[in-house]
């Protein structure tokens, strides 16, 4: 079976981890250091370097002053993460669609859903390509509003010359074996704002706080450490982020393939009818995460059958995220957003990822045209 993803792992990684493995620090140690600074180079911005892409969204909440009663608003076509971790935190959801042709948030369904216990629009950055930054960060300003980006799928990428991690108010990436780079499972917060990533480091680390200056207990040793704010503990250790800072070195090589992977399967799939390829943008340049080809005219299934029983791993990303059982026990009804629920019928991943080779693309794409002929 062909995998709709996987890791890209070389002796390069497996000797950055080794390096790490016969040192000193395995947690809290120079790695993670050297990890943050890598992400912050790539994402144009302070960086915190947590345990996962769902530690990074409920780090960036809290750091958000995210809590009870408030709401955020977000899109259905996206992994249940970018929602529960809100509600983690006493946090209410509103859905606004999407857009038709690239599962974005569609800023024009946005406004409209905003009250006054809104506290944050919340956008994620489907398949890799970029959200319509700024006319969200206009909305956001309007109102007063947080902008945080869910950029699990889009490391690397650009909007309009700018890099993600360096627009919103937080970013949050995730470095999952699927995507991007990876550190095995690990994430990170980015912001521009020294404050916000001041309180991503406090909660990812018990909400410790070790500087004298601000200590309110005065009289104890120089062992001394205090909690003003409770936090988790979602340190990364120093060997994933040895891994991750590898990675990070090949990130433009992995954005190139799956550039060409990408452009090779529109060649070899546009035009073919009961089909429609990903569009981009021309102000954004993307790197790649999900080929998310669309099947036409109800066939989702029995094409996404036929490719399995063929030996290709194609995927769904994904089912909207209140239709989830637990979304419906809270009241939310399907209908909602039926632009989000057709892409959601439609929609079918084919695989993508640097080590798929020439062959296999031309593979997988036949396997799409005898599929839906």
């Amino acid at each position: 079976m062909i995998p709709y993803g996987r890791q890209d792992i070389d002796e390069s990684d497996i000797e950055a981890v080794v390096a790490v493995l016969r040192g000193d620090w395995l947690t809290t140690g120079p790695s993670v250091d050297a990890f943050e600074a890598a992400i912050s180079e790539v994402a144009g911005s302070y960086a915190t370097a947590v345990t996962s892409g769902t530690a990074a969204l409920h780090v960036a909440y809290k750091s958000a002053g995210i809590g009870l009663g408030d709401e955020i608003i977000t899109p259905p076509i996206t992994f249940i993460a970018t929602q529960a971790t809100a509600m983690a935190l006493g946090a209410g959801i509103k859905f606004a669609d999407v857009q038709s042709d690239t599962g974005n948030i569609d800023p024009n369904a946005v406004e409209s859903l905003i009250t006054p216990r809104t506290k944050a629009v919340v956008a994620v950055d489907y398949a890799g390509h970029p959200a319509e930054l700024d006319e969200l960060r206009s909305i956001s300003d309007r109102h007063g509003l947080i902008l945080i980006e869910d950029a699990a799928h889009s490391i690397g990428s650009l909007y309009r010359n700018r890099k993600v991690g360096a627009i919103a108010d937080l970013t949050t990436f995730s470095f999952f074996p699927t995507k991007n780079v990876t550190t095995g499972e690990g994430g990170a917060v980015a912001s521009p704002s020294a404050q916000l990533t001041e309180r991503a480091r406090a909660f990812r680390n018990h909400g410790l706080v070790r500087d004298r200056s601000l200590f309110q207990i005065q009289d104890e040793g120089p062992w001394h450490q205090e909690v003003h704010e409770f936090g988790l503990n979602y340190r990364l250790p120093d060997i994933l982020a040895a891994l991750g800072t590898s990675q990070l070195r090949r990130l433009a090589q992995f954005k190139q393939r799956r550039t060409e992977i990408t452009a090779r399967y529109n060649e070899l799939l546009s035009g073919i009818q009961g089909l429609a390829t990903p569009v981009r943008r021309e102000y954004v340049d993307p790197m790649w995460h999900l080929y998310s080809l669309r099947i036409l005219g109800g066939r989702r299934r029995q094409v996404f059958e036929a490719l399995r029983s063929a030996g290709v791993g194609v995927q769904v990303n994904y089912i909207p995220a209140y239709w989830h059982p637990a979304f419906q026990a809270l009241g939310y009804k399907r209908g909602l957003c039926p632009v989000a629920e057709q892409f959601y019928q439609q929609e079918l991943s084919l695989p993508l990822h640097p080590g798929l080779s020439d062959e296999q693309v031309e593979f997988v794409a036949e396997q799409v045209r005898l599929a839906v002929r």
